[in-house]
């Protein structure tokens, strides 16, 4: 059987609470602009907010103002949105700390090896994470192309976990074949 080919994420929708609330959040702190909105023309009680996380694509939020902030971590069961990830520059990674410590947001911050995080909540219980490569991706490949490289070495030297060397040794491996192409 054939497969349906997908060329990329069009956007992401989340259920909100209030239309202030989402504005307040994904663009107020996470710096998206506030692109349009427009009623939800599949539950007309319900407005939708669309917001650009950076990349031209869309990040949408259903709102309907008689819902309050939830107030809770969003549930994490099978089926369930366990956390969203955006890319953020090195130097906005390392001031957003005290950014979130300035507007009383709990966050954690993790080394995952490759790559830096740091997980907060969105008002519905929604965890979202800012997450920076360590590495620059060379022209003309993809970061999964270093990122895949850096897994077969981490397989193959029997590593618990990629790391900064994985991904520099796979950066190196990727310009090699590409200087032998050429």
């Amino acid at each position: 059987m054939q497969r349906i080919q997908v060329q990329g994420v069009h956007h992401i929708t989340v259920v909100g609470s209030t239309r202030q609330s989402a504005i307040d959040f994904w663009q107020g702190v996470l710096g998206m602009p506030f692109i349009f909105e427009q009623p939800n023309l599949g539950l007309e009680a319900e407005n939708h907010l669309y917001f650009d996380p950076g990349d031209g694509r869309l990040i949408t939020v259903f709102t309907n103002d008689s819902h309050a902030d939830a107030g809770r971590a969003a549930p994490r069961e099978v089926g369930c949105v366990e956390h969203l990830a955006f890319n953020v520059s090195r130097a906005t990674f390392q001031q957003a700390p005290a950014r979130l410590e300035q507007r009383g947001i709990s966050f954690i911050q993790r080394d995952r090896g490759f790559m830096d995080s740091i997980y907060l909540r969105d008002p519905n219980g929604l965890k979202v994470e800012l997450a920076c490569y360590k590495f620059e991706t060379p022209p003309g490949f993809r970061d999964a192309d270093v990122l895949m490289a850096a897994y077969r070495l981490r397989l193959a030297r029997g590593d618990h976990h990629i790391d900064a060397g994985h991904v520099a040794d796979a950066i190196e491996q990727l310009l090699a074949t590409r200087d032998r192409l050429e």
